[in-house]
């Protein structure tokens, strides 16, 4: 089975914004990206909008893009927003003002009927829904309860982990992944997953899909963005 690749443009958008240019242009990513083998574009649409903005949303709802996966605070505004762009895919994360990238996962054990509120509205509008949750037996179990479909397990750990730990990350991913498939939902991973490190991720048996944007953009400064999508996709099938 070949996992799925979906490149997040947001850095794009934010060397963009560094000048405030019209360029590069996040949505010329897009295409550059699926033209060389992504199958899915994601965007995080920030409340204090530092990357994506709310016109790029709009031009990648309405530009050929495979799936649209917009990721995104669990707030009321981020859910109107949501419902008006009508994504593929909304995947809900944890979002803090003062935080440099997202830091860890939803705790949708606490979450209550707020998160799934929003949850339910997404789904029924059609919009397949994914949560951003760290690996934990718990948090996987109380995903299961809302109408989400997918999970998407935070790797940052993994990724920042010494050696030591290593293992002991892949076997936490791995057993979070086997209890969401035996619980219905399919599973996702993300944060911090490069070239070098993307292989474990991608052999688990449960994982069919890999969000991977700041690595990617990254090697584009020396690869050429098309160059640095092929080379990921090249790492996660080697796996």
């Amino acid at each position: 089975m070949t996992v799925r690749l979906h490149v997040n443009i947001d850095h794009v958008a934010t060397l963009r914004n560094a000048r405030g240019t019209a360029y590069p242009d996040p949505v010329e990513a897009a295409s550059v990206c699926l033209a060389a083998g992504a199958d899915g574009i994601t965007a995080h649409l920030r409340e204090d909008r530092r990357h994506i903005r709310d016109d790029d949303v709009m031009r990648l709802r309405t530009a050929s893009i495979a799936t649209l996966n917009l990721e995104m605070a669990a707030t009321a505004e981020m859910v109107e927003i949501a419902l008006r762009v009508r994504p593929d895919v909304v995947t809900l994360v944890p979002e803090r003002r003062e935080e440099r990238t997202t830091e860890g996962g939803l705790d949708v054990v606490a979450g209550g009927l707020v998160l799934s509120g929003h949850v339910a509205r997404l789904a029924d509008a059609g919009i397949r829904v994914s949560l951003f949750i760290a690996p934990d037996r718990a948090q996987v179990e109380a995903t299961a309860r809302t109408a989400a479909r997918q999970i998407e397990l935070h790797t940052g750990v993994y990724c920042h982990a010494v050696a030591g730990a290593v293992d002991a990350e892949v076997a936490r991913l791995a057993e979070s992944a086997e209890a969401a498939g035996r619980l219905g939902l399919e599973v996702a991973a993300g944060h911090g997953l490069t070239q070098a490190n993307v292989g474990r991720i991608a052999r688990l048996p449960r994982v069919v899909e890999l969000n991977i944007g700041h690595a990617i953009v990254s090697d584009a400064v020396f690869l050429s963005l098309r160059g640095a999508v092929l080379a990921m996709r090249v790492a996660i099938d080697r796996g």
